[in-house]
């Protein structure tokens, strides 16, 4: 018994501009022809079109399933495995974003709402880079200091806000100031400064000892969105970053100083 490209498409669900696209990657067509012309489709393609719809539904690139279906010794068993490890951290890493998201939502439900001009009172030029946000929140999911943050931040008021922006306001200035006039970077006056961020940090935030404000301060370094988060742009120098970088890095390394136990720097 033959179908047309109509009946194929009714009950397989594709439309009929995808059967005419298979048939013209070669990937499946038809094996008869009405005496008007018309594609005739076997029970054989039928078969196969079950086969490139299974593929497709698992992700598979059109060559790749030309490849498993028109080679004996494709191994299609291995593709399988390799896609099922794919799908397998496509779910997790979904799964993860859901949980951003679900976050993102009671921070909108539960945090301070404000109007655009309250936002730049309290904000100024500091610049929250979603994808940035996204990613960070992706890569420290697991990090209980993440989610005590997140939830802390939450809770703060707009005078809250307005406080712990102008107390990084003020350490800004003095950062910029120790640059512009020269102080090195594992000095005493930049180290000092290094020590009021992280303390910054535990204050508003969550605990910060000194080998997490180690990672994020690598973090500055590495990434221009995760520096604009203290140092807006316009006010940023080439190399302030780094700079500000190594000083937490000295910082790090003075607390660690006598000490035995490495845990105490985690």
């Amino acid at each position: 018994m033959s179908y047309s490209v109509g009946q194929v498409s009714a009950f397989a669900g594709v439309t009929v501009r995808t059967l005419h696209h298979y048939d013209k990657a070669e990937l499946l067509s038809p094996s008869d022809r009405s005496r008007a012309g018309y594609r005739l489709y076997s029970e054989a393609d039928l078969i196969r079109l079950q086969q490139i719809l299974f593929y497709r539904e698992l992700g598979f690139p059109l060559d790749e399933i030309a490849a498993i279906l028109t080679d004996p010794q494709a191994n299609a068993l291995e593709r399988l495995q390799v896609r099922r490890r794919q799908l397998s951290e496509e779910v997790a890493r979904l799964e993860r974003l859901a949980e951003v998201a679900e976050r993102a939502i009671e921070v909108q439900q539960t945090g301070v709402p404000l109007t655009p001009r309250e936002r730049f009172e309290v904000f100024g030029e500091v610049a929250f880079d979603l994808s940035y946000a996204t990613e960070a929140e992706l890569k420290w999911a697991d990090s209980p200091g993440q989610r005590e943050a997140m939830t802390r931040a939450a809770g703060h008021t707009k005078e809250d806000w307005r406080q712990l922006m102008g107390e990084g306001a003020a350490w800004r200035a003095e950062l910029l100031a120790a640059f512009d006039e020269g102080e090195p970077s594992d000095g005493e006056r930049a180290m000092d400064l290094a020590e009021e961020h992280r303390l910054h940090i535990s204050r508003w935030f969550t605990s910060c000892p000194p080998g997490m404000h180690r990672r994020i301060a690598d973090d500055f370094a590495a990434d221009p969105r995760a520096f604009a988060l203290v140092v807006p742009a316009p006010q940023q120098r080439p190399g302030l970053a780094a700079y500000a970088c190594k000083a937490v890095h000295a910082n790090a390394a003075r607390h660690s100083e006598g000490r035995t136990d490495p845990e105490e720097d985690r």
